[in-house]
């Protein structure tokens, strides 16, 4: 009877470990896939930071720029205002600001400056002039005591 009896149990315990082991593999599958899903959330959310810091420095270079052609304009109508009698000089406009289209106006003793797509614009004031600014070359002059663009 007591061969019977540890005949018996061998095959328990045999049982009992491959269910233990399925029950380890299962356990590491489930562990893995915590671990995967917790890697690609991280990497989703250090990407979407990364993309959000790099839109603001492209926001802010855009910006930068926009001003910089208001601020030489402004600069050039200044230059002129406090020079001689007979000044004149030439000076260079972009056709584009970082690769976008963009107007450029003098009226009512601003320039304004404003991409097409409405999102970047500044206004500066600046002496009256007789004439108007245009993309690429300008000529400013002094004469007569006014100052003449183009």
């Amino acid at each position: 009877m007591s061969k019977s009896k540890c005949s018996n149990s061998r095959p328990d315990i045999v049982n009992s470990m491959k269910r233990y082991s399925m029950s380890k593999r299962s356990q590491s599958a489930i562990e893995f896939v915590i671990f995967v899903a917790f890697l690609l959330f991280s990497f989703t959310i250090l990407f979407l930071v990364i993309q959000g810091n790099m839109y603001d420095k492209i926001k802010e270079r855009q910006i930068f720029a926009v001003k910089n052609v208001a601020i030489t304009v402004q600069d050039e109508i200044n230059l002129a205002f406090q020079s001689s009698e007979g000044y004149s000089r030439e000076f260079k406009i972009p056709e584009k600001i970082n690769g976008d289209n963009y107007d450029i106006v003098l009226t009512d003793g601003l320039v304004y400056v404003n991409t097409t797509d409405g999102k970047y614009a500044i206004a500066l004031p600046v002496k009256n002039v007789v004439g108007g600014i245009q993309k690429n070359t300008n000529i400013i002059k002094k004469e007569d005591g006014e100052i003449i663009l183009n």
